[in-house]
């Protein structure tokens, strides 16, 4: 375990944070510095990242500075940042102990894990992990790495029914695979089933060259790359020649009762209302339906309703199904990604029914 110690210090650091540095020098909070010891070496080098980007990340989005020598390790900067600082810190550092990888999305998820705990959650300062719940696959673990994403796998985990619903990045298709991932692995469900409306090309999917799955395949590209990602990819091929996978496009789902299965619906926005009412209704016993969707991305044509804004209209406060909505600050991919976002959600909105 990490060794730390903490003063309001009198010793300044050879750094000092720059929003401070902007502030006039009686105005400016009291600098406190922590100095924490790891043991394990390979582990704090994970922790620091090429070049030191973790820590640049950690200092941009707490406010601090981290000085890093070897695996003795100081951060400097106001007493709630550094606090901060220090629980992500060693958060990181015990997955890293732990043999994971730590790229720029554990960070950030580690910074918001701590922010959104505050006085929320507990924190085991002996095992250094976070509260937010957790997807144990095989092949590694997922983690919430927002409030949002927590909510998400507790509501995956306690209901048959669940929408996942907001911008692009914030992680509804990738959990949803996870999800369906674990219960496959668990032998909790005998298959996995992906669906998504074609509606580039018009539903209309026999102009297309090659088979059924050639003629789907680009368009539930995200759900294969989640899919080789979660779990071993001589597994998925298996899974897939035994059709324990199956990628349908929305309009073959019809007439069909799916039993003991974990279903994903993806860019449930560009559905109409009845595809969405003919989906809804396919749950079948011991099946989990999830149905993923940004309405502020909807290709339907002029005139036609999103299924997925009418369907969460309605379905609203039933007993069984579970809604999470996320936000531009629960985007996950890049920085810029976010602002982007959140720019975006400053413009004026198009009707759900418009073309986006």
């Amino acid at each position: 375990m990490p060794k730390s110690a903490s003063d309001s210090s009198s010793l300044a650091p050879s750094r000092k944070p720059d929003r401070d540095m902007q502030m006039p020098p009686e105005t400016r909070p009291p600098e406190t510095q922590v100095v924490i010891d790891f043991d394990d070496n390979r582990a704090a080098s994970a922790l620091v990242g090429p070049y030191g980007q973790n820590l640049a990340l950690i200092e941009r989005r707490l406010g601090v500075v981290v000085d890093s020598r070897g695996n003795h390790l100081t951060i400097a900067g106001s007493r709630d940042g550094c606090d901060a600082a220090r629980r992500v810190l060693e958060t990181l550092y015990a997955q890293a102990v732990e043999g994971h990888d730590l790229d720029q999305g554990e960070v950030e998820g580690a910074i918001r894990a701590v922010i959104a705990q505050g006085s929320l959650f507990e924190f085991d300062n002996k095992t250094a992990k976070p509260t937010f719940e957790t997807i144990n696959l095989r092949k590694r673990p997922v983690r919430a790495r927002t409030a949002a994403q927590d909510s998400y796998i507790r509501a995956l985990k306690r209901h048959e029914l669940v929408f996942g619903i907001g911008p692009a990045g914030t992680g509804k298709t990738w959990l949803a695979v996870a999800h369906a991932a674990q219960l496959f692995e668990r032998k909790e469900v005998d298959r996995i089933i992906l669906t998504r409306p074609a509606v580039e090309a018009g539903e209309r999917l026999g102009f297309l060259p090659g088979d059924l799955k050639e003629k789907v395949d680009p368009y539930l590209r995200p759900i294969y790359d989640a899919l080789y990602d979660l779990m071993d990819a001589r597994v998925v091929e298996r899974a897939l020649q035994g059709n324990e996978i199956e990628i349908a496009p929305l309009a073959f789902m019809r007439g069909r009762t799916l039993t003991n299965a974990a279903i994903i619906l993806d860019e449930a926005q560009n559905t109409t209302t009845m595809q969405m009412k003919m989906f809804l209704t396919r749950l079948g016993e011991n099946s989990r339906m999830i149905v993923t969707g940004d309405p502020s991305q909807v290709d339907l044509p002029h005139g036609q309703t999103s299924g997925l804004t009418e369907a969460v209209k309605l379905l609203d406060g039933v007993e069984g199904i579970a809604q999470v909505h996320f936000k531009a600050e629960d985007v996950i991919r890049h920085e810029l990604v976010a602002r982007i976002v959140a720019a975006y959600e400053g413009l004026p909105q198009k009707p759900a029914n418009a073309r986006s």
